[in-house]
């Protein structure tokens, strides 16, 4: 199942093929077991949170998507260790009495024929899901008996067949979803494929390629931005009863801008809107981005102070980080991969934690090499602006 960019057409082989680079777990299959049964479970409380809460359960549609699609991961995972062809183990499913199937012109440059297959019967979903529930816990026992497991799996796979059909859900948009995540994830990024989103526009709408950012903290417990010699942005206190820092979270923004190339906030702090193209400039400049980047930091600064700020930490929790790709969706940096937030994210916080412990230092960005890096400050202090600018 893997996307074909000129035909539309996601293959299962390709799915099992690409995904398999994800997989950074041991080859004991009894964590992968847990791991799939754990998910089938996300699914029904999914589905039971919906049911009691309807419309008002916002993101059902996304959040059973998630599921479905960690399942399928997982289901891969099994079958990776006992050594059996998932996309085999599809073809048995699909080819049984159980399925109907339409045929369809393929849009396959090696095929002109496609079948585009559905179940039979639908039932209730609360039906459906217990069932895929049953099916999961029969997987438990592979490993630890001398049966054969392809059964197993061949049962698992009709239950999550059509449990699909009953939620209505894509299996190809899952599997897309769930490609795109992983791999983003898990997967070291390409950086000659990483988004620029300031191609092609003026330079002085541009975020630097380089720059240089004082951060001073002065008696008052305010702290000042200083660029090109220029105070920028409001000074700035940590606005809590028990002060932790949050004064020089401007830091985070700058490492929006060095290495994800994104940060609506720096562009207003430096003046430098995509104003010449005024769709750029009303949707991924405008006070809404700003206000997004401004809570997501606010978020993810609630959370870091729980973990000392990251310190001595080499990841980011998938879960934060899947929280993050929520936040920014609908932006242009949706397209940035997770794994390239995390390294925003912790390289940002090494610098933090610096300017935090110092009262200050210089922020040093490179967009070329996607690093941000910290500086002392020169000795001596310059003069207390006597006002915002």
């Amino acid at each position: 199942m893997s996307e074909n960019s000129d035909s539309g057409t996601f293959l299962l082989a390709d799915y099992i093929q690409k995904i398999a680079a994800t997989d950074g777990m041991k080859s004991d299959i009894r964590p992968v077991l847990f791991g799939l049964f754990g998910e089938v479970g996300g699914i029904m409380a999914t589905a039971k949170k919906h049911h009691r809460e309807g419309n008002a359960y916002y993101g059902y549609q996304l959040a059973v998507e998630e599921e479905f699609g960690d399942t399928l991961w997982y289901l891969a995972a099994v079958c990776r260790r006992v050594e059996i062809n998932l996309e085999e183990i599809f073809a048995e499913v699909i080819s049984g009495t159980g399925y109907t199937s339409v045929i369809a012109a393929s849009d396959l440059t090696t095929g002109s024929i496609s079948r585009i297959i559905s179940p039979k019967v639908v039932r209730a979903i609360d039906d459906a899901l217990l069932s895929l529930g049953q099916a999961a816990a029969n997987l438990l026992v592979i490993g630890e008996e001398a049966n054969d497991p392809k059964p197993l799996l061949v049962d698992f796979v009709d239950h999550y067949l059509k449990a699909l059909e009953v939620a209505q859900l894509s299996f190809a948009q899952i599997a897309r979803s769930n490609l795109k995540k992983t791999v983003g994830r898990f997967v070291a990024p390409n950086s000659a494929h990483l988004p620029m989103f300031d191609s092609g526009f003026l330079e002085e709408e541009q975020l630097p390629e380089k720059f240089e950012i004082e951060i001073r903290e002065r008696a008052t417990g305010r702290s000042y931005l200083r660029w090109n010699n220029v105070f920028i942005g409001d000074p700035l206190t940590d606005n809590i009863g028990d002060p932790d820092g949050y004064r020089f979270h401007d830091v985070f923004h700058f490492a929006h801008a060095a290495i994800l190339h994104w940060s609506p906030v720096m562009r207003a702090l430096i003046k430098q809107k995509r104003k010449s193209v005024p769709d750029f400039d009303e949707a991924q400049d405008s006070g809404r981005a700003i206000v997004v980047e401004e809570g997501l930091t606010a978020w993810i600064f609630s959370r870091a102070k729980d973990l000392e700020f990251f310190e001595g930490q080499d990841r980011v929790s998938f879960d934060m980080l899947k929280t993050v790709e929520g936040f920014v969706r609908g932006y242009e940096v949706q397209e940035c991969p997770l794994s390239l937030w995390e390294r925003a994210i912790l390289d940002g916080y090494a610098v933090f934690r610096k300017v935090r412990k110092n009262g200050g230092g210089v922020v040093v960005g490179d967009r070329a090499n996607r690093t941000i890096e910290y500086k002392p400050l020169a000795k001596g202090d310059a003069d207390e602006p006597s006002g915002i600018h």
